[in-house]
């Protein structure tokens, strides 16, 4: 089964032992299963997590209907090989896709923190503590510009809202796969807070 990638669920981290007694840390996610909900010349859409009939708009229910596996609250759009014969209803699993030591990307919205100054926005150093200073040891300073060009340039690193956008990392290993319970264990930190939405893909594909 050649499918570019899964939709899971963070659940949390954790540390685990490897073989030379070593801690790592990992990042708990529960992927799949996803059906299959619409296949598509180069791509299908994957369904997770169940959700009731009557809380899903009538266009959508005829649409899932077609699958035949109920209703879902997530729907995502992964690419597969050409001429795979996966088909609408098929279940996807986690294990079909990752095995330990294997290295993926994973995509999710980052946590909202807000707006926030320069100092947690853009990693500033901030002002001086001494020699005159005060109350600008969090300040991003001047902004100002010369006679040319006499304005702000767009773009400028200042105060605003941090966060709550998508983000991906990459080539992240994966530690373990437990197929029963549809758990993988991903070493490192990945985007969003704990229940969040994930989408794992394969590094190369």
């Amino acid at each position: 089964m050649e499918i570019e990638g899964i939709i899971g669920k963070k659940i949390g981290m954790t540390h685990i032992f490897n073989q030379e007694g070593n801690i790592i840390p990992v990042t708990v996610v529960e992927a799949g299963p996803c059906y299959v909900i619409q296949k598509k010349e180069n791509s299908v859409q994957l369904g997770f997590i169940p959700q009731k009939m009557q809380r899903v708009p009538k266009p959508l229910q005829g649409h899932f209907k077609k699958a035949g596996k109920g209703c879902f609250k997530v729907l995502k759009e992964f690419k597969i090989k050409p001429g795979d014969e996966i088909k609408p209803g098929d279940e996807i699993k986690i294990s079909d896709l990752f095995k330990p030591g294997d290295f993926l990307h994973v995509t999710g919205k980052s946590k909202g923190r807000g707006f926030t100054g320069v100092m947690k926005r853009w990693n500033f150093s901030g002002g001086r503590d001494s020699h005159g200073a005060k109350q600008v040891h969090r300040k991003g300073g001047s902004i100002g510009m010369s006679a040319y060009p006499g304005r702000v340039l767009k773009g400028k690193k200042m105060p605003g809202h941090y966060g709550n956008e998508k983000v991906t990392i990459k080539n992240l290993m994966v530690v373990d796969v437990r197929e029963n319970e549809n758990l993988i264990f991903i070493k490192g930190a990945i985007p969003g807070h704990n229940n969040s939405i994930v989408y794992l893909r394969k590094q190369y594909f």
